[in-house]
Parts: structure tokens; sequence; C-alpha cells
């Protein structure tokens, strides 16, 4: 049984762990999303293509992959206090490096920048440092403050639709880095690891983990399941704008529809931190994953404002429980000495998924002209990762059956 410092010791400052987390989260995904955006104005400005375009979410996906085990290895060691400092400053400054960017190659490169010391320090490890604050229902907590990167994926790239289309695009770039800086910087200073996670890192004694598959072989199913798993959620939320401006659409009723999808989403992260503290982490993962498989196939063929919305409502709220179930998939199968490692390293196959999701998606266009087979192959992507979670599943009953008739006890 774990015996630690938690939210019943510290709620106060638990629950503010939730807010800052929340925050800097919801900027550093509202970047990402906002790219979506950005795709349109930059393709008619530089005469891009959209795959090549759409690589830079690739790109900032491939930084926060590679550089976020190396700051989960450094959050295992020496914690994340100064982790939302550096990522604000980082945020903000790759942002308005954005905004002057002349090229395809600084385009990547800020937006690299971006992924390796902001999204990477602001999401994985702070999401596990505070699944260490609470005891009691970590799924909760997690899933909202994994809510965060719902809400900024809503809000940051509605607002950055109408303020590109009030002002253009560069001087949109240098609104998010003022913004960016004057939220993210001070609530950075606010971050502190839970006490229960110093003990662990100090006395390694203190740390118990109960569970029948080794930690190698959580963190090889999980990575498995989640470079599909995002190779189909990426899809939409990178070409969803762009494919509905292509059917004739403004800008704005495109950006509206990710509005609703990613707010509905935040409900979902809520919702899929706590069915994961109900019936469990990996059922709820699944659970989610069906709804998302199922709801990515029919975007490209959907009429008229009302089916549209639903459909947003539904994807977003299974794709965001998707998230917040799989970050307590891997909390509660590790031990807490090496939770930021264990997270750092599903989020590296997390992040390569949506980054070649969003690229792929982008590829099949200009090959084919349409969406379809984008989100085709969102669909199957999909569907892979429901195979692998179920062997997933099967194996851990395996195991427990096995360890409990060497106990000789009943199942």
């Amino acid at each position: 049984m774990e015996k630690h410092s938690s939210d019943q010791d510290h709620p106060r400052y638990a629950w503010l762990m939730v807010a800052v987390v929340f925050t800097i989260s919801a900027l550093a995904f509202g970047a990402l999303g906002s790219i979506s955006v950005f795709l349109k104005p930059l393709t008619s400005e530089f005469g891009w293509g959209r795959g090549q375009t759409s690589f830079g979410y690739t790109t900032i996906s491939f930084a926060a992959a590679v550089f976020g085990i190396f700051w989960g290895f450094v959050a295992d060691r020496y914690g994340t206090r100064w982790f939302g400092v550096v990522a604000a400053i980082f945020m903000s400054f790759s942002l308005f490096m954005l905004s002057r960017q002349d090229s395809i190659s600084e385009f990547y490169a800020y937006y690299f920048l971006f992924g390796a010391f902001g999204t990477a320090m602001a999401t994985t490890p702070l999401y596990a440092n505070v699944g260490f604050w609470f005891r009691l229902n970590p799924g909760l907590a997690l899933g909202i403050a994994a809510a965060g990167g719902a809400v900024g994926q809503a809000l940051v790239p509605y607002l950055s639709g109408l303020s590109i289309t009030a002002y253009g695009w560069r001087t949109t770039y240098e609104y998010l880095a003022l913004s960016y800086l004057i939220i993210a910087l001070p609530i950075g200073f606010l971050i502190r690891e839970s006490p229960w996670r110093e003990r662990v890192r100090v006395e390694p004694k203190t740390d118990f983990r109960e569970f029948p598959l080794s930690e190698l072989e959580v963190i090889v199913w999980i990575s498995v399941a989640v470079i599909f798993c995002c190779n189909c959620m990426a899809v939409p939320i990178v070409h969803l704008v762009p494919m509905l401006t292509d059917q004739g659409n403004t800008l704005e009723y495109a950006a509206r529809a990710l509005l609703i999808l990613m707010m509905v989403g935040a409900l979902g992260r809520i919702m899929g931190g706590k069915l994961a503290d109900t019936i469990g982490a990996l059922p709820a993962y699944m659970l989610m994953s069906v709804g998302q498989t199922v709801s990515v196939m029919w975007f490209p063929h959907v009429e008229g404002p009302t089916a549209l919305y639903l459909l947003a409502i539904f994807f977003g709220f299974t794709y965001s429980g998707v998230m917040s179930s799989l970050l307590i998939c891997t909390r509660m199968m590790v031990s807490a000495r090496f939770a930021g490692r264990a997270m750092s390293i599903t989020a590296f196959f997390g992040w390569g998924g949506m980054g070649m999701g969003g690229f792929v998606g982008g590829y099949f266009y200009d090959v084919t002209g349409n969406y379809e087979w984008s989100f085709g192959f969102a669909s199957a992507a999909g569907v892979v990762n429901l195979f692998v979670l179920t062997l997933f599943y099967f194996r851990i009953r395996y195991r427990m059956k096995a360890v409990h008739a060497r106990l000789g006890v009943s199942l």
C-alpha cells in the first residue's frame, strides 16, 4: 500500500498545481492546434504545398517527442521546478520569430524550437507531477489538468483565425507571442513537486508498485498502441479547417467547428479521467478509442452545420477521453520514480504518431486533391490501435491469473 503525502495533506496547493498545468498546457497545445488556421494563409503567400506546410505540425510533434524523453529524465532526477518558466520563455520567443519567418526552413526551425523547449517541457513532465499530488482520484485531477490542452486547442486556433482575418498572419503570431509571455511566465514560478515524489526520489525504498507486467513491457505495449491512436486523431485536428474551407465555408465557420470540437474535448478529458478512476484506465482508453475511430471516418461525408457540429462534439469528447485515460494508464502502471521517463517515452511515440498523421493527411490530399484517403488512413490507424489494446488487455489478464495461481488465489 502506498503511503505518502498527497492532496489530503496539501489540498490547496495540489489543486493550484492542477490550475497551473491546465493553463500552461492550454498554451502549448493551443499553438499546436493553431497550425491548421495558419495553413492556408501560409500556402497562399509562399506557394508551399499542404503536405509541406502541415509538416510544421510534424516538426513540433517530433521535437516534443525527442526532447520529451530528455526532459522526462531531468524531471525524475531533479524535478520540474523551472519547467514552466523555461517553457513560457521559449514558447513566446518561437512565436515571435514565426512572425518574422520568410522561408520553409525558418518555419520548421521555429516550430521545432517551440516543440523542444515549449511543448516538451509544458505537457508530459508536468502531467506526471500533477498525478503524484493526488492519492485519491488521480484520474480526475489529471483529466482536469489535461483538459487545458483541449481548451487551448479550441480558443487559440479560433482567436487566431479571427485575428488572421482582421490583421494578417504575421501580426497574429506577434499577438500570440506577447499573450503567451504575459500569461505563462508568472504562473510558471508557482510550480512545485509533490512531497511524496520528492521523498521517493531521495528514498527509493518508499516507492511501492503492484502490477503483473514489468515496467518495460507496459511501456512497449502502450507505446505501440499510441502511435496508431495518435495517427487517427491527428488528421481531423490538422486538416478539419482546410477541408471545410475547401468546401466553400469561411475560415470563421471552420474555426468555429474546431472550437466546438476542442471545447467539448475539455469535458472529454475530465470525463475520461473520471472514467479511468471508475472502470480502470485501460478499459477507459479502449472505450474512448472506439468512439474516436468510428467518428473519424465520417468527417469528409457530413453535410450541413448541424451534422458537422454533432460529429465534432462526438469526436472531441472521445479523442480527448483517449488523451486523459492514456495518461492514467501510464501513471498507474509504473512506479513513481520512473513516472517522468515512462510518460515521456510513451509521449515520444504519441507525438511521433501525431506528426505522422498530420503529414500523411496532407500528403494524401496533395496526391488525390481531396481528403477521402486522409481520413480513411486515420480510421485504419484507429482500428490497429484497438487491436493492440485488446492484446494488451488479455496479456494483463493472463499474467494476473498466473500470479494468482501461484498464490493460490482465485481471480
